[in-house]
């Protein structure tokens, strides 16, 4: 399941599988699909993934 997590007034998703960030849930839930499935990441979804950078 997807994390949330929030910081000040915006809110990130996280992947349980991987631990990458995404602004948008859908993003996360998908990332989190493909890891479980895979056991492996895709290029196509983590594109999408947030910089450590802007998150903090």
């Amino acid at each position: 399941m997807v994390k949330e997590i929030k910081r000040g007034h915006e809110a990130f998703y996280v992947c349980e599988e991987c631990v990458l960030a995404y602004r948008e849930r859908r993003w996360a839930e998908k990332c989190e699909e493909f890891c479980f499935k895979y056991h492996s990441c895709s290029l196509e979804i983590t594109e999408h993934a947030l910089s450590i950078n802007e998150i903090h």
